[in-house]
């Protein structure tokens, strides 16, 4: 067991009830979190005993998110986990800046002081992390700031629609942490975006947020152009 958890150390044992589905949303929250990185290779049978179920609801969460395009598998039958090229990653960071923009505007009409004082401690959260170089630390805190700000929406169909999004850019931004930091030429647009809620301004919170996308994305823009040059990534199927 102990070799198992050195080859598979991203999840934990589940419960015995509703096995398939609390398997997927085990693999699922690695890979929001950046747990998994691109191209790396699972095993359904090193899944099941890290997480000490069978192999078979592994084996369905491994297909729903096969379908998902988080995972790849192959004629082989090989798993591994899907990466984005540039011109990928661009245009699903157009389709979050809709998505992702309409619920941050729900959002400052609806959110509560205290879900954005949670917002707040994931951000500081962040900042530490990234200070002290724990990128596993600051993928977790970054998710947990987005997806809470997404969530106070109260618009499930659409935070359905961003996660899928976010269960293929998770595993990215773990690989190219350490290359690819957020910057920002101001003040982190984090802190814009908890402005605008507090001044229960929508344009005010889109605005940041947009922001947030495009500057704090330019290290990992650049990161990309440059695997694209060296021909050094594999997009997925």
């Amino acid at each position: 067991m102990t070799e198992i958890a050195e080859i598979v150390d991203f999840v934990a044992p589940v419960g015995r009830e509703n096995l398939a589905g609390r398997v997927y949303d085990t693999l699922r929250e690695a890979l929001f979190e950046g747990r998994l990185h691109p191209g790396q290779r699972l095993r359904i049978r090193d899944l099941a005993a890290a997480m000490q179920v069978s192999e078979t609801p592994v084996r369905e969460a491994v297909v729903q998110l096969a379908r998902e395009r988080a995972l790849r598998l192959d004629a082989a039958r090989s798993i591994t986990v899907a990466g984005l090229t540039l011109a990928q990653y661009l245009e699903l960071r157009t389709i979050r800046m809709e998505l992702e923009g309409l619920a941050a505007e729900a959002a400052a009409l609806r959110i509560i002081p205290e879900t954005v004082d949670a917002m707040e401690l994931a951000h500081n959260a962040l900042i530490v992390a990234e200070e002290t170089a724990q990128p596993l630390v600051a993928n977790r805190s970054n998710w947990a700031f987005h997806h809470t700000l997404y969530a106070a929406a109260a618009m499930p169909e659409l935070l359905a629609l961003i996660e899928g999004i976010w269960l293929r850019n998770g595993p990215m931004l773990a690989r190219l942490y350490p290359d690819a930091r957020p910057t920002y030429p101001g003040r982190h647009r984090h802190l814009d975006v908890l402005d605008g809620l507090r001044a229960r301004s929508p344009s005010q919170t889109r605005k940041a947020l947009a922001a947030d996308l495009v500057e704090g994305g330019a290290n990992l823009v650049a990161r990309l152009e440059k695997l694209d040059r060296e021909s050094a990534w594999s997009p997925p199927d």
